[in-house]
Order: structure tokens, then C-alpha cells, then sequence
């Protein structure tokens, strides 16, 4: 038999049909892919299936029993009905074909085992698999018929693979490719495997205990036992961290290559001023935090520093710090946001806190001071020439914007400090395009900044490149939190409750926001006077409320007499501003809004102290973070806040035990390690949103933490002793695919 390697293509493995189905359906291209596609689960071919655990709506490989099979004639058309009920001795579930009555004799003889593949669905309240894949256990043990075109002589091929190994790996598969098929594939893969090159140093494996890479391979697709398992599952699971961490770990290496202009602090400039004029005093968290940034400032090498705290612990104000300290330097500084809404209310945030300090160039401006420019997609000609030109001079010290700001019409004076907010929500190229506009060869400091709190585990694995500060607890005067979940379909008087709590919040002085999971009909083309909606319809019967409905359905019903406005990302940017300003005037001017119908463009930034209560409708429709992150939007003036999660969703479902989780706490770290634990690594990574597979298949980065440290320590002392890692030319060229392919730009920090 031909030697195949790990570069081979699929198809040397298997036959077209299944090569196909393996590109197709799962990503898998070459033999390496396939022998990284590992099992999710084993079979003992001694014990049956637990059919009582399946879900309607899972797609399942069962190992079961047959205990009866009948043929009937259906009664509407032609034709027969083939039902077997398959058993693991407690539970049991059917299975059914149409008009192939001979697999009755043929197949399914009662007392035969076999594995089945299918979609459990429910028909008149018991479950079944409609025409499953599957594969016997031949009656009379093991057999290859040996006229190859029969059909039977694939069936018998099937069985061979599936059954002949001590346990039964269980595969992710696809409707048109089950499991066994791609057990025989991974069984032509091993037995015709070429000697392979271990990418892991022999020093590392020795020092950890840890399997070669063949013998790893073989462990967890053909187990001897479980202890086989759990080695290769180590030796895997240590080489997806050790491979992420040598990245990042030449990423340091790379950074520390870099140089940037030292920013030192002035005793006597922009920054000694406000500090001055700050009405209250920085938390030990914001000095912590904000003295090792000042550190790094000071530095010859470009600051890489990743900033998290939870919802309103004084992040920004932090960064602002930082950004007073580049322009005393003679330098400027970029703060680089997502959405206009975010940019805007950070431009507000930052004028407003240095008052007359950003009013250089003004009337009455004192001798300290700054501009502070702002750039976006939507300004005029005119602003955009005088913001362009005021960051060229120099004049504009501090400059916000949005991705307007990566134009290359956008040139700098000398850009000292970048700071990026939700820095996910920007590519690779994007960030690049700022991060590298330093002075000739100079690059920027960089200051990531993110509102989701990060395990520490995640942010070694994810943000390893990333010096990492956290701001750890809250500024005096933040008020608590009550979240409750709130079930109409239950007790429908809890939603008409909720309505009265919210025009009794508004009477007490209060801002309530109405969130909703869309927007509505195509408002782009189409006015609010257009849009057909029921005013006696309540917003939860619709199947996913949208703000233009439940805006309506408020104003004409539930909230009769308040002043209620809309925002949501496809209103321009004069309305959406607007809005915003609306929201925040005195309640007892005229033009001012009570409520805001929105949706989750407010989840990060927007800061109104006077909203006290948030009503988030179709709650189920949101993760724990952003649950989180919109629920930080209340009690920022002071004052107690209320959020009410209103949901659909049925009691003891996933879904609601997430709404449980966040009316449970406010703790966002609790919560994030809460939402990490439910999802998979591939989530985690940003990979399953953009269609791609995940570097990261056995590794879930809260359950193994000290395995990853492990890895994060082995590889940097590799990295250290061998940047370019010429004495591991195997491990080179590993972690080169690892990170020119796409699916690893979630490294790239610019």
C-alpha cells in the first residue's frame, strides 16, 4: 500500500463520493484535516445507546438493538411504511422508511444491533429517526462479499469499520455522511500513514509526559481503552495551546524589535491639569491600572496593553489619562470606536470632562489645552476638511473617530497612541492601517480596550500578545442593579406590570430604554407613518419584536402619554444624534424623551445617568455578554437601576437558564466564564461567526487553565532561546500555516 502524508489530499484516503462529502459538508481537505477531526464521543459495542438522553432536533449516531419491525400500507397513497422500534433495554425509539419493505427480512431481524444516523423528529408524540443511515452488526461475525460492485459488499465494508474496533469512535458528521464513513476513511488514513515529523520539541514532550504525535493520532481514533483517550486527548489538547502561544509569544518578540518615541509624564501640562480639576478621586483599580500604562508610555518599544474592566468601571477616563499624557508630550493620540453612536458618545464624554482643557484655539481658552477633532462617515465636506486639517497641524491633540479614521486621507502630525475600543469588531487590515502610522519608523503605543470582561485563561490564549490590565472594581456613586425575568406567556400579567413599572419610573424622574432583537419593516425607504402596525397588538406577540412595532404599540396603547423616541443603526446620523439628545434633556423640557426604543446600538458607550430601567424584549434572542453590556446602559447617575428580561422561552430550556445566570449576578467576569463554559472555543475565537473552522479542537481554555499556562511557559522559553525557531524547522513551518491562515487573524492585534 502507498505511504500517504499529512499534506496528502483527502481523496487519497477515501473514494471520491466520500472525499466530496468530507470537503463539502466539514472543511476537510487534506489527510491531516481528517485525522484532526477527531471523535466526540466512544461506543462500547457492548453497550446500547442511552436513547431516553435524545433531544428533538439532534442529529444523533445511536448504537441499538431492534425488538420488533412491521410493514403497512399507508392508508392516503401508495406505497408501504417500514417501522422499527430499536432498543438500549429501557427506552426506546422508532425508526422509519418508506416502501422498502424487504429490510425487513433482510435487515432488521429482531435481536440484531447496529448503528443509526439520523434527525430525531416527533410524530404523534414519539420519537423517531426518518430513513436513517445506518449499519449492521453482521449476523454471523465479520465478512467481505467479494464481488466488489455489490452493494452488499459496502455494506459489509461499513460494518467491518464501524465494528471492528474496541470502541467505536462516534464522529461529527452530516445528514449525507455518517459517522462510520468517516471512521473507514480515518482507518485507510492511519493504515497507510507515512512516518510523521512531530512539530512538538522532543524536550517538551519529554518534560511534560506527553505521547508522540503518531502515537497520539492513533490513540484517539483507534482507543485501546480510555486511559488511551485521555493521553492523546493531552498530548492534542497541549500541542492547540502550545502552538497559539508560540505565535504570540514571537509576536512579543516581534514587538520588543519595534521601536516607538518614549512618551515620558509632564509635572506640568494637560494632564497635571485635569487631574486637578477632577471632581473626584481615581479608584486604587483606575491608579493601578493607569500607572503601568503611564510605565509603558515611557518605553522605547511600541506598548501593546489590552484594558478590560466590567460595564461602567472608568475605562475611559483611564484612557484619557493616557491619551493627556502622549499630546503633553508633543504627540497625539487616537481613539478609534466601532459605530458613530460609540464615537460620539465618547466625544462627548471626553469634552465634557476636560471642559476648557479641549478648547485650544478658542475665545477665552487658557494657555494649557488641546482640540479634540472628530472624524466619521458622515460629516459634511466642509467639517471633514477642518478635522483633517486641524489632526495634519497638529492642532487637534486628541482625535475620536470611527473607521473613518483608517482612510489614507487622514495624516497625523505625529501619532503617539492609539486606543481601540472594542477592538473585535475591527479586521486585521483595519487596525494595521492605524497602528502603522507612526513617524517614519516609529510605531504608536496602542491601548486595546474592551467592555466584555475576559477570563484570565482566555485573555492568555486569545490576547497572549497583549500585556493585560484590569480594572477590577467600581468608581463611588454606581448604583445596584435588580434584573428579573419576565415571562408572558406564563403569567401574562407580569408584561402589562411591567409596562406600569416603567410610566411609574418615568414619573419619578426617571429614562427607560425598550430594547428589541430588530429593527422592523424597511424603514430605509419608508416612514413610521407607514408602517402597518397593530396598536392593540402587545409587543411579545409578535415572533421577534422590532423597535418600529413595539414603538407604536407603546405609544398608542401601553404608554399612552409618554414621550417616546426610536434608535437603531439605519436612521442617519443627524436623527440618530438627535435622539440621543433627546433622551438626555431635563425631563421637563418639551422636546425631551421618556423612552427609547432601541437596538443593541446602545450595547456599548452610551452613557445617560438619568436612565434608570432598561426592558429587554425577546431576551432569549441575546447572549450572557450582551445581556450584560446592554443591562450597563442603567443606574449610572447614582441611582438603583431595573432591567426586566422578557422572554418567550420555555422554563428549564438553555435559553432561560442564561436569563437566570445574568439576574443571578452583575458580576461580568462571573458571567463571562459562564458564557465561555456553554460555548464552543470556535465561538470563543470569533471563527464560527465567520463560517471558519477553529484552530481549536480539544482545547476549551476555561477547563484546561493550567494547561494552557503550561504551554504559554514551554513556549516561551522555545521562542526566547530560538525567535526564529531555526532549530525547529518542523514546529516552524507548523505555526507559518497557523498564522497566514485566515482562520488565525484573531492574533492580529496590528
Amino acid at each position: 500500500m502507498a505511504r500517504v502524508s499529512l499534506a496528502a489530499p483527502v481523496s487519497t484516503v477515501a473514494g471520491g463520493k466520500t472525499a466530496k462529502a468530507l470537503r463539502d459538508g466539514l472543511g476537510i481537505e487534506t489527510v491531516d484535516d481528517l485525522l484532526r477531526h477527531y471523535p466526540r464521543r466512544y461506543i462500547d459495542p457492548g453497550e446500547l445507546t442511552d436513547l431516553d438522553s435524545l433531544e428533538v432536533g439532534e442529529h444523533v449516531t445511536v448504537l441499538a438493538e431492534v425488538v420488533s419491525a412491521t410493514n403497512r400500507r399507508m392508508q392516503q397513497r401508495k406505497g408501504t411504511v417500514t417501522e422499527v422500534v430499536v432498543s438500549d433495554g429501557r427506552g426506546r425509539i422508532s425508526l422509519v422508511f418508506f416502501n422498502q419493505p424487504w429490510r425487513v427480512e433482510r435487515e432488521f431481524r429482531v435481536g440484531r444491533r447496529g448503528l443509526f444516523a439520523g434527525t430525531v423528529s416527533a410524530y404523534g408524540g414519539t420519537r423517531q429517526l426518518a430513513h436513517p443511515r445506518h449499519v449492521m452488526i453482521p449476523d454471523s461475525g465479520l465478512h467481505l462479499v467479494e464481488d466488489s460492485a455489490d452493494a452488499q459488499a459496502e455494506r459489509d465494508r461499513e460494518a467491518e469499520a464501524a465494528f471492528s474496533d474496541l470502541l467505536i469512535p462516534i464522529y461529527p458528521a452530516t445528514a449525507g455522511l455518517p459517522s462510520w464513513r468517516i471512521q473507514q476513511a480515518v482507518r485507510l488514513a492511519l493504515d497507510s500513514l507515512a512516518d510523521i515529523e512531530d512539530p512538538l520539541p522532543p524536550a517538551v514532550r519529554m518534560e511534560k509526559g506527553l505521547l508522540g504525535l503518531d502515537d497520539a493520532l492513533r490513540g484517539i481514533h483507534r482507543p485501546a481503552d480510555q486511559d488511551s483517550i485521555e493521553a492523546a486527548r493531552r498530548r492534542l489538547r497541549f500541542e492547540e495551546a502550545f502552538d497559539l502561544q508560540v505565535v504570540l509569544a514571537q509576536r512579543r518578540q516581534e514587538r520588543l524589535a519595534q521601536a516607538a518615541v518614549p512618551r515620558p509624564v509632564s509635572s506640568a501640562g494637560l494632564l497635571a491639569a485635569f487631574d486637578e480639576r477632577m471632581p473626584y478621586d481615581l479608584t486604587s483599580a483606575q491608579e493601578r491600572v493607569g500607572g503601568e500604562i503611564a510605565t509603558d508610555l515611557t518605553d522605547s518599544h511600541p506598548m501593546q496593553r489590552l484594558l478590560q474592566g466590567d460595564v461602567g468601571s472608568g475605562k475611559t477616563l483611564v484612557a484619557l489619562r493616557a491619551m493627556l499624557q502622549v499630546v503633553d508630550a508633543g504627540a497625539q493620540a487616537a481613539m478609534l470606536a466601532p459605530t458613530e453612536v460609540l464615537a460620539q458618545q465618547h466625544l462627548r464624554t471626553i469634552r465634557s470632562l476636560l471642559g476648557p482643557l479641549a478648547e485650544s484655539g478658542l475665545l477665552g481658552s487658557g494657555d494649557i489645552g488641546t482640540r479634540v477633532a472628530y472624524l466619521s462617515g458622515s460629516q459634511s465636506a466642509k467639517q471633514r476638511r477642518e478635522e483633517l486639517a486641524a489632526i495634519a497641524s497638529g492642532e487637534a491633540g486628541i482625535v475620536v473617530g470611527t473607521h473613518a479614521l483608517l482612510e489614507d486621507t487622514v495624516d497625523f502630525a505625529d501619532l503617539g497612541l492609539v486606543v481601540v475600543d472594542e477592538q473585535h469588531r475591527f479586521g486585521v487590515e483595519q487596525r494595521a492601517a492605524l497602528t502603522s502610522r507612526g513617524a517614519g519608523d516609529m510605531r504608536p503605543h496602542v491601548l486595546v480596550m474592551t467592555a466584555t470582561p475576559i477570563p484570565r485563561t482566555v485573555a492568555m490564549t486569545v490576547f497572549g500578545d497583549l500585556d493585560v490590565s484590569v480594572i477590577d472594581e467600581y468608581p463611588p456613586g454606581r448604583g445596584r442593579i435588580a434584573t428579573h425575568v419576565v415571562a408572558p406567556r406564563e403569567q401574562p400579567a407580569h408584561l402589562v406590570r411591567a409596562w406600569d413599572r416603567v410610566r411609574e419610573e418615568v414619573e419619578a424622574g426617571g429614562r427607560v430604554f425598550v430594547v428589541c432583537p430588530r429593527i422592523g419593516d424597511d424603514v430605509s425607504s419608508a416612514s413610521s407613518d407607514e408602517v402597518d402596525a397593530d396598536p392593540e397588538a402587545t409587543p411579545e406577540e409578535s415572533p421577534l419584536s422590532s423597535v418600529i412595532d413595539v414603538a407604536r404599540a407603546l405609544s398608542d396603547r401601553w404608554l399612552a402619554g409618554l414621550r417616546v423616541g426610536v434608535l437603531h443603526g439605519r436612521m442617519p446620523s443627524e436623527d440618530k444624534d438627535e435622539a440621543m439628545r433627546r433622551f438626555t434633556l431635563p425631563s421637563d423640557d418639551p422636546g425631551a424623551l421618556d423612552v427609547l426604543v432601541s437596538t443593541t446600538v446602545i450595547e456599548v458607550g452610551v452613557d445617560v445617568p438619568e436612565a434608570s430601567m432598561m426592558v429587554i424584549l425577546d431576551a432569549e434572542r441575546f447572549g450572557i455578554s450582551q445581556l450584560h453590556q446592554l443591562r450597563g446602559r442603567i443606574a449610572r447617575g447614582g441611582g438603583d437601576g431595573l432591567c426586566l428580561l422578557v422572554t418567550a422561552a420555555e422554563p428549564g430550556s438553555p435559553a432561560r437558564e442564561r436569563l437566570a445566570a445574568v439576574a443571578a449576578t452583575t458580576d461580568g467576569f462571573a458571567l463571562a466564564r459562564v458564557d465561555l463554559e456553554a460555548r464552543r472555543e470556535g465561538d470563543i475565537l470569533g471563527t464560527a461567526q465567520s463560517g471558519r473552522r477553529s484552530s481549536l479542537r480539544l482545547l476549551e481554555v476555561i477547563r484546561d487553565e493550567p494547561l494552557v499556562e503550561e504551554a504559554r511557559q514551554a513556549a516561551h522559553e522555545i521562542v526566547s532561546a530560538d525567535p526564529q525557531l531555526a532549530r525547529h524547522p518542523v514546529l516552524r513551518e507548523r505555526v507559518r500555516m497557523l498564522a497566514a491562515d485566515d482562520r488565525a487573524d484573531f492574533l492580529e492585534k496590528g
